[in-house]
């Protein structure tokens, strides 16, 4: 990547700007300049600095507006920022700092101090871009990798089973027929799924499903009766795997604030991944709803291998997957973050324990409704 050194200096003082200008250029710096923030605005539409040194008292506009304006276009919010000024009152350090200056050095400038300072904030700036774009690099990878088996493997199933139906469907028998059927039936509803949790992720990114929560949310006094009717729902597919699906969900729970469509998508997120995970006849996936003193707490416990302590930290990141190679059917990696970001949306959070061999337990908590 190429190294980073262009600086906008923005001063009203003819005879100050030029003496920073040459400094900086003598350190091999790129320099722009301009004599309050109106110009300085200008001068950025052309090409955006890598770090901005301001005047805070200036004509027009001075540095905190500029500054302001700066920040409020979303390409500019990374760029370093260094106030300068001849005020060196407390108040005004105060108001840099607190409006996200990286640095407040006051004049008259001393240059070895203005170079130093300049240089600091250059490299992390440099460092910070490496690491995003390494952490970017890292989400394509991922991207890539989980997509292209996610999607390879319902794809082959239509294909696969579309294929061999077509090559002679005259000679297939009726339960032979009802195999393909199911078996293009339920890769359609493995990409069908697919597709819509990256709906979900975006709408949860552009505040749609915070919109959407908004105009649903309501106080709700049958939690335990929506509980329960989101476990019976899972039933058959726990029985399907021979595992016993356990309610215990205390009657007459306190009101909360509810969006029911939202909450029981998140709820149902953590049945399906415990039945998933619990692998083998035999198991039990228990979901308990009760009250805990400012809340209502809604655990979901499986008996399945367990989470390693390190990855529990990471869960509900997007596309994270826990032993891909060992346990296929977990998916993509978006459930997790989707349900939490749901239940953040009603005030609550969701926790996990885990041991290794063992099992894991995820609890909703959701808070009281006030009032």
């Amino acid at each position: 990547m190429d190294s980073i050194g262009h600086i906008l200096v923005v001063e009203d003082r003819s005879s100050l700007r030029m003496a920073i200008q040459r400094f900086l250029e003598a350190d091999g710096y790129t320099i722009s300049i301009a004599n309050d923030g109106v110009q300085a605005l200008q001068v950025m539409e052309e090409v955006a600095p890598d770090i901005i040194v301001a005047d805070i008292m200036m004509p027009t506009m001075d540095g905190y507006d500029f500054y302001q304006a700066v920040r409020a276009c979303s390409e500019w919010t990374s760029i370093p920022f260094i106030f300068l000024t001849a005020r060196a009152q407390r108040a005004d350090v105060i108001k840099g700092k607190a409006l996200g200056a990286e640095d407040y050095l006051t004049k008259p400038v001393d240059p070895e101090e203005l170079l130093v300072t300049v240089r600091a904030r250059l490299a992390r700036a440099q460092a910070v871009q490496e690491s995003a774009e390494e952490r970017l690099d890292g989400i394509k990878q991922q991207i890539i990798t989980a997509l292209g088996h996610e999607m390879r493997t319902p794809l082959t199933y239509v294909r696969g089973y579309t294929d061999l139906a077509l090559q002679d469907i005259s000679s297939l028998s009726p339960d032979l027929l009802e195999e393909f059927l199911q078996s293009i039936s339920q890769g359609t509803d493995r990409l069908t799924n697919l597709a819509n949790d990256f709906l979900m992720l975006v709408r949860l990114d552009t505040c749609q499903t915070e919109k959407e929560f908004q105009q649903l949310v309501e106080v709700r006094h049958d939690l335990d009766a929506i509980v329960t009717r989101t476990i019976g729902q899972y039933e058959p597919q726990a029985a399907a795997k021979g595992i016993t699906l356990e309610s215990l969900v205390e009657p007459d729970l306190s009101p909360v604030q509810l969006c029911e469509p939202l909450f029981t998508d998140a709820l149902s997120r953590l049945i399906d991944n415990a039945i998933k995970f619990s692998q083998g006849e035999g198991k039990r996936v228990t979901v308990s709803a009760q009250e805990a003193r400012e809340w209502i707490e809604i655990a979901v416990t499986d008996e399945g291998s367990g989470i390693p302590t390190g990855e529990i930290p990471h869960l509900f990141e997007r596309l994270q997957q826990i032993d891909r190679e060992k346990m296929e059917q977990q998916g993509v990696g978006l459930g997790l973050p989707i349900a939490q970001g749901v239940i953040h949306l009603h005030g609550g959070e969701i926790t996990v324990t885990s041991a290794v061999g063992e099992g894991s337990t995820f609890i909703i908590r959701l808070p009281l409704a006030k009032g």
